[in-house]
């Protein structure tokens, strides 16, 4: 079972693919854990991303292609992989389709957490982290049982930069911009189901079983 997790940052598609992996026996890959982890164990690829990013330029296709084919050929990813943050271009979508065919497999379905725009900046303007621990808070869904201090340990908490209202808004429009073709791209193959990711944790995760159940079937 090959499952794309797409949405806006803040739908939540981090957690339900947790979620998912739990449930499938799944490896949950997320392509920011990957630029990660490579620029940490200072891997050939993590050295060509460090050095790209440093110079402060995007991360080109040929690299991020590569971190994903590496991590798909583990033994770990034989029965299947949920993918988290890519492909987010149709050019990226179809070397995705390429990695399948050389492993005679196929992508099964792509869910896409779908929710409304000022629902998503409320989301996202709203989050804080403890300075110390990085507990997440957010103030509307989970807020700290004193304002501006950490439940855990009584540190400060501070909002990051990418959080802030202004740029949030922008990060929403750099996001739909980029996806919305991919989006249609895969609702053309048939292969995209739209959740309701203004629901509860639960009852996405209830809708997402639902379609991966179905994507199953005969």
């Amino acid at each position: 079972m090959n499952i794309v997790m797409m949405g806006a940052p803040g739908a939540g598609k981090g957690t339900q693919a947790d979620l998912m992996e739990r449930r499938l026996r799944l490896p949950h890959v997320a392509s920011g854990d990957l630029f990660r982890e490579n620029i940490k164990n200072n891997t050939d690829l993590g050295k060509q991303v460090r050095a790209i990013l440093d110079r402060g330029d995007l991360v080109p296709d040929s690299v991020t292609i590569g971190m994903i084919r590496q991590r798909m050929s583990q033994p770990d990813c034989a029965q299947g992989i949920i993918l988290d943050g890519f492909p987010r271009t149709i050019q990226q979508a179809e070397a995705l389709d390429t990695l399948f065919a050389e492993r005679a497999d196929r992508l099964n379905r792509v869910l896409y957490i779908k929710i409304d725009n000022d629902v998503l900046v409320g989301r996202l303007a709203g989050r804080w982290f403890c300075k110390i621990c990085q507990t997440p808070y957010n103030v509307v869904s989970s807020p700290p049982k004193v304002a501006g201090v950490c439940d855990r340990d009584g540190g400060e908490l501070i909002q990051r930069p990418d959080d802030r209202p202004e740029t949030v808004a922008h990060r929403l429009r750099v996001y739909f911009d980029q996806t919305s073709p991919l989006i249609e791209h895969y609702r053309a193959k048939g292969l995209l189901s739209e959740i309701n990711g203004e629901q509860g944790i639960e009852q996405v995760y209830g809708d997402i079983v639902q379609q991966i159940e179905g994507a199953t079937q005969p």
